[in-house]
């Protein structure tokens, strides 16, 4: 290109950690110049609103709209996400082109040894509707509360005291060098779907940058998080609906766990099944499997 690749990025710490990711990934598969990549930092919405819960003011998209428009527009090359906060269904003008390998899946203890050792009555501070569901099934005494913000304010207010514990993602705090807090089991509490992946999206045709991204995609994970992203499109599950999913490669094939709860964490249903790479039909058919079982309540927080 005769100009930096302009990669568009959220502006918190660890999304440009993530970005400054690949940006060197592209660095090294080519033989790149630092200057030959470039971050463009972004606000967006879900930054600026932090009072509220993500399902109250737009959900996902809160994360991704104004990445997309500098991406649409032609302001910026790629964007780059953390693959769990990307709704599920995407603009047709846009297309992730790569995934980088999966770092930690799992969840991380902030204030605890343990889910079981929390004192009785503890108050749990997080935004997860997945997260809070599974913790009250474990632990119906528990007290959750709404926690938004970054990495970085979210261990602030449990210093601070506000709560007594949290749950942040394990890649995260990884990625920003940050040594705390207890690793849950996915035995324990299955993750969220496409949980520790980033993803690079492009506009959908620009054969240029597909080229170019093939040299870092990463195709076990892009495998393991697009049959994640099945899944949830076939559950029809808002950001308001508990799911949670995690997908493993095994030499070409896919193991795929699932489960969906209540808000109360009280009905719940898990089933998993195994099938080869790029197969559409069995994440949608473990989806219908899970709904079949389900209470007529507890389907009725999905869509499909």
């Amino acid at each position: 290109m005769d100009r930096p690749l302009r990669i568009g990025t959220r502006g918190s710490p660890l999304a440009l950690a993530q970005a400054t990711m690949v940006a060197e990934a592209l660095r090294r598969a080519h033989g790149w110049p630092d200057e030959a990549v470039t971050l463009v930092p972004i606000t967006t919405s879900g930054d600026i609103i932090q009072d509220r819960p993500l399902a109250d003011i737009g959900g996902k998209a809160l994360w991704t709209k104004e990445l997309d428009r500098c991406l649409l527009d032609g302001r910026t090359d790629l964007s780059v996400h953390s693959m769990k906060d990307v709704e599920t269904i995407r603009p047709a003008e846009l297309t992730i082109a790569a995934t980088l390998p999966r770092a930690d899946v799992r969840d991380r203890l902030i204030g605890g040894e343990s889910i079981t050792g929390l004192p009785n009555g503890a108050r749990v501070g997080t935004s997860s509707p997945r997260r809070a569901a599974q913790l009250r099934r474990i632990r119906p005494d528990l007290i959750i509360m709404s926690f938004r913000g970054n990495v970085a304010t979210r261990l602030d207010r449990i210093a601070r005291g506000e709560a007594d514990a949290t749950l942040l993602a394990a890649a995260g705090l990884d990625r920003l060098d940050l040594a705390v807090g207890t690793t849950i089991s996915p035995e324990e509490m299955l993750p969220a779907p496409a949980q520790g992946a980033i993803g690079i999206e492009i506009r959908t045709g620009d054969r240029t940058l597909e080229s170019l991204l093939a040299a870092i995609d990463h195709r076990p994970t892009h495998a393991c998080v697009t049959a994640e992203r099945d899944l949830l499109a076939a559950l029809g599950g808002t950001c308001r609906s508990p799911i949670a999913g995690l997908a493993v490669w095994e030499d070409g094939s896919i193991w795929l766990r699932a489960e969906i709860l209540s808000e109360d964490g009280r009905e719940y249903e898990a089933a998993e099944t195994r099938f080869a790479a790029g197969d559409k039909v069995a994440p949608a058919a473990l989806a219908g499997t899970l709904l079949e079982r389900a209470s007529a309540n507890l389907r009725a927080l999905f869509a499909a």
